[in-house]
């Protein structure tokens, strides 16, 4: 979009508020009369009170310029308060919908954005609108009606000194042209270096731990130190350019001040102007130079805000999650088909799924394993459709899954992954995230007992009731894992994804969760992703990946008498049962081996 188009969009979210915009508006009218009716009274003034000695005007003029007085602030104070109101507004509308944009964009959409970035957007750009459509719009109008009351007046008193002073126009006008690219180009650099700084601040913080066991103070400091200089860099360009754009502007009208004090003393026209109209004249001239300094530092302004206003359409308009599904699983009974699925990363030259075909029968357990990188957690994340296919289907129920509306897909499914998600928040909320108005704290407690977290929440001051801190960093990595399971026995669906569900367990604790699990898989159908091969001994049918295809399945009896991927890695966990670690990273003996070595 041009940069008219972007500016008549941010306006759009001021407008919605135009009752409140007539009232700011009435006031920048009021304060914009009061300067003109300055310089109109100083002729009276001056020539009723110092020149004819007129005792009306004399007695008048001091109350007219209290009464000018109490106007302008009148005036300022609605200006100020109500534009002040509709910005905060917009500034409330603008974050609600880029929220609700990011709540349905695709997981692609993040994949290919700094989480830094975005949060820069929602902060610091947001705020760069909102000064464009309040902050700019009431210098617009209020010193743009202020300098034609300046104007007009000038040309009452004497319209050849007026023409004569306006023949700077031309000049400012081609410099303000010239101005407008610096200012835009700055402001975008300003507002990607503030991304970036939010960017590497947020990695260090949430790495915090890795940098400090790896001695990486010196690396963060200088990857911030680049960000940093990058954001003073553009903000002292920026800076230069508004810093220069107003003494120009300063300096051509106090040439053309000079020129009309000169004109003024020319014998043609003192006859045509008295003391009054030369001093209202000249107030006249020097009271426009705020407004057009103002309307000059204006267009920084509105170079930032329409910058930012570009950075922020570019995600209100990314394309959503596509949901054209109609349709809705009233009774799942949570049979899964793939047929011939193909999967390709934007970007990505090669497929990462190829030939994807199995049936999940309603009940059944299906583990997925194999090597890192075999496909098993992207074959996973087709099913609530974080991704589509590139080619094939998937089908629940006989169905499409793309014919079923997102939301009643996702209901059909719950899911814990291997990196345990847990917000600032109670034990029990996080149990019961999305389903905190459906369920009662028995039920709460009902599933934790399950999920053999009860064993930690006893032990806490406020049980149920502790606040957990940021992703559940106040508790171990099992401690959040057993949250996890607990939230998902919570949600009673049809369809449960385990992706290395009991990856942070330790024997013990997994022996009493695989009590639990087991009697959470019964009647529903399982998709297990799992490292520990003996943890899916029972599992129905298990899928070998490798390469990003299917390549053996059948149930463990049967893959071990194949003698072929799984056998092998099965047996090599059996001779080392502290292998505790993937079985799809490389081959563990090998690691221990070269660890032997090292020490």
């Amino acid at each position: 979009m041009t940069g008219l188009q972007v500016y008549r969009r941010i306006l759009s979210y001021a407008i919605k508020y135009w009752g409140y915009l007539v009232l700011a508006v009435s006031g920048m009218v009021l304060y914009a009369l009061t300067d003109p009716a300055f310089a109109a009274l100083m002729k009276p003034l001056l020539d009723g009170s110092f020149v004819e000695r007129d005792p009306q005007v004399i007695a008048w003029a001091p109350i007219w310029l209290i009464g000018l007085v109490i106007l302008k602030g009148t005036g300022g104070f609605l200006s100020a308060y109500y534009m002040a109101y509709v910005g905060r507004l917009a500034v409330k509308q603008v974050r609600r919908e880029m929220f609700d944009q990011l709540l349905h964009s695709p997981v692609s959409y993040f994949d290919r954005s700094s989480s830094g970035q975005l949060i820069s957007k929602l902060t610091y750009n947001v705020e760069q609108i909102a000064d464009a459509s309040t902050q700019g719009l009431t210098t617009l109008i209020r010193d743009t009606l202020t300098l034609i009351g300046l104007l007009g007046w000038m040309f009452y008193l004497n319209w050849i000194m007026t023409l004569a002073f306006l023949l700077i126009t031309p000049i400012i006008i081609g410099f303000v042209f010239y101005i407008t690219k610096t200012f835009r180009s700055a402001s975008k650099g300003i507002q990607e270096s503030v991304g970036d700084i939010s960017h590497v601040a947020e990695e260090m913080i949430e790495a915090q731990r890795v940098v400090k066991i790896f001695g990486g103070e010196a690396n963060e400091g200088r990857r911030f130190e680049v960000a940093n200089e990058r954001n003073r860099r553009m903000m002292m360009r920026w800076v230069a350019a508004k810093a220069s754009s107003s003494p120009f502007i300063q300096l051509i009208l106090g040439i053309a001040l000079a020129g009309i004090v000169y004109l003024a003393t020319v014998e043609s026209i003192v006859e045509q102007v008295t003391v009054g109209t030369f001093v209202s004249f000249m107030i006249a001239m020097v009271m426009l130079l705020t407004p057009a300094r103002n309307l000059t530092n204006l267009n920084s302004l509105l170079q930032r805000g329409i910058a930012a206003g570009q950075s922020i359409f570019e995600l209100l308009d990314s394309v959503r999650e596509p949901d054209q599904g109609t349709r809705a699983c009233e009774s799942c009974t949570g049979k899964i088909e793939f047929h011939d699925v193909h999967f390709r990363y934007t970007g990505n030259r090669s497929d990462v799924l190829k030939e994807i075909s199995f049936l999940v029968r309603p009940g059944e357990t299906v583990a997925l394993v194999g090597r890192s990188g075999s496909g098993k957690s992207t074959l996973i994340n087709l099913l609530p459709r974080f991704y589509d296919p590139l080619k094939g289907g998937i089908l629940l129920d006989g169905v499409d899954i793309r014919e079923y509306g997102l939301k009643n897909l996702r209901q059909q499914m719950t899911y814990v992954g291997q990196d345990v998600v847990l917000f600032n928040d109670t034990i029990a909320n996080n149990i019961a995230y999305g389903q905190q108005e459906k369920v009662t704290p028995e039920r709460i407690l009902e599933v934790a007992r399950a999920a053999h977290a009860t064993e930690f929440i006893d032990r806490l001051p406020e049980g149920l009731n502790t606040l957990i801190g940021e992703n559940g960093v106040l508790l171990s990595g099992g401690q959040r894992q057993r949250l996890a399971i607990a939230r998902a026995l919570l949600k009673d669906v049809p369809i449960l994804v385990l992706d290395e569900a009991t990856s942070s367990l330790d024997t013990e604790a997994e022996r009493g969760i695989q009590d639990a699990l087991e009697r959470l898989v019964e009647n529903r159908t399982t998709l297990v992703i799992a490292h520990r091969l003996s943890t899916v001994e029972a599992a129905d049918r298990i899928l070998v990946m490798d390469g990003g295809r299917i390549a053996e399945r059948g149930n463990h009896a049967e893959l071990m008498a194949q003698e072929g991927i799984y056998a092998m890695l099965y047996r090599l966990q059996l001779r080392d049962p502290e292998a505790s670690g993937p079985v799809d990273a490389n081959p563990v003996g090998a690691i221990k081996q070269n660890l032997r070595t090292l020490v």
